[in-house]
């Protein structure tokens, strides 16, 4: 294997491939990139994996050997990473050790034979559609936060993508609160359908999205998802659960209604949450007349206490949440005005924006 190619054209791809392996494997060979070059079409291929989530990513590269080897993948990136600007990187494969140079820099790795990477499974996509890549990534980023990191139910560490002829929703949970965002469209998928990706697939996905407005491709398997954009594979295994009936802690019906500034609120918030215990950070939410008070205290007995003007649909009741909860929910939203419904203090809270947004968030109440 032999090519040269620029210092931009090769940091790139490293880049983007870098995220999905792991610092620690159970393999050795995980560690490493697979490093393919082919000179007819002149391209060099870089894949990542870590037996769950597979990025494929491509450059142009001048091929003069076909080959295909591995190479420590953190190494490689920042070696590349630190050679200057505009500099040639020349790369050859010399028995069982890499060698690249750019200038008077020479530098030679160790490596694994490419028949040890493990290959991914063949994905026979059942259904493929594609989605504007900004509308791709508003759903993922306007819920993703609120899914569970190493939970015993394994179903809940990942996002719910509920395919319906009306278009696609994304919903994430981790027990203490839930988000869901709707994009409205027909996506030409044969049936109704829910998978679940894991978690770090999820992050993945967002990482390689832009806010560009081109369509990307999904294509959904038996047990994998694949995201296509240009250059860039990406494939992602599948959690197999069943997500919990997330509609039946939307709370329907509410009575008690808050409306109030969304910036105003998330300010307060910020500040409460200073003098917040640590461990629990919850807050205490009080409303009557034409106001909502924002408490705080800690075991050292600090205390905060905030005031905003709200219009209320209901006399009092007072409430308690974790402020981090409510404050994420508040960042996902855009609009100038926000509404908190509840049927009673012990009930969940529906956050919303008044005038209607993609997206909705429900918080579970905390008992201080």
């Amino acid at each position: 294997m032999k090519f040269s190619i620029t210092r931009e054209s090769f940091l790139q791809p490293l880049s983007q491939v870098i995220g999905v392996v792991e610092r620690r494997q159970t393999l050795p060979v995980l560690a490493n990139f697979l490093i393919q070059a082919y000179g007819k079409g002149s391209r060099l291929v870089i894949t990542g994996t870590d037996m769950e989530v597979e990025l494929i990513a491509e450059a142009a590269a001048d091929v003069s050997q076909d080959g295909e080897i591995t190479a420590p993948a953190r190494k490689l990136l920042d070696i590349v990473r630190m050679l200057p600007e505009g500099a040639k990187i020349n790369v050859s494969l010399d028995g069982e050790k890499l060698t690249f140079s750019a200038g008077r820099s020479r530098y030679t790795l160790a490596t694994l034979p490419a028949n040890e990477f493990p290959a991914t499974d063949q994905v026979e996509s059942i259904e493929t559609f594609e989605i504007q890549e900004d509308k791709l990534k508003k759903l993922l980023d306007k819920t993703s936060f609120s899914m569970a990191n190493q939970d015993v139910r394994y179903y809940l560490n990942g996002l719910l993508f509920e395919f319906k002829d009306s278009g696609l929703r994304t919903v994430a949970t981790d027990g203490h609160r839930l988000a869901m965002c709707d994009h409205d469209g027909k996506l030409g998928l044969g049936q109704n359908r829910q998978i679940i990706v894991p978690r770090k697939g999820v992050l993945e996905l967002s990482r390689m999205l832009s806010d560009g407005t081109n369509p990307v491709k999904l294509g959904l398997g038996k047990n994998h998802i694949r995201l296509s954009k240009a250059g860039l594979v990406l494939t992602s295994k599948l959690i197999d659960g069943r997500f919990p009936d997330y509609q039946a802690v939307v709370p329907v019906g509410t009575e008690k209604k808050i409306q109030l500034d969304r910036g105003a609120l998330i300010l307060a918030l910020q500040r409460a949450s200073i003098l917040s215990n640590e461990k629990y950070k919850g807050v205490r939410l009080e409303a009557g007349g034409k106001t909502l008070r924002i408490m705080a205290h800690n075991p050292q007995q600090e205390q905060a206490e905030e005031e905003l003007e709200a219009k209320l649909t209901f006399d009092q009741m007072a409430v308690g949440f974790n402020v981090t909860y409510l404050l994420d929910a508040l960042n996902a939203l855009e609009a100038e005005e926000v509404v908190l419904e509840m049927r009673d203090a012990n009930s969940s809270c529906l956050i919303s924006s008044i005038g209607g947004s993609p997206d909705q968030h429900v918080v579970m109440p905390l008992k201080l």
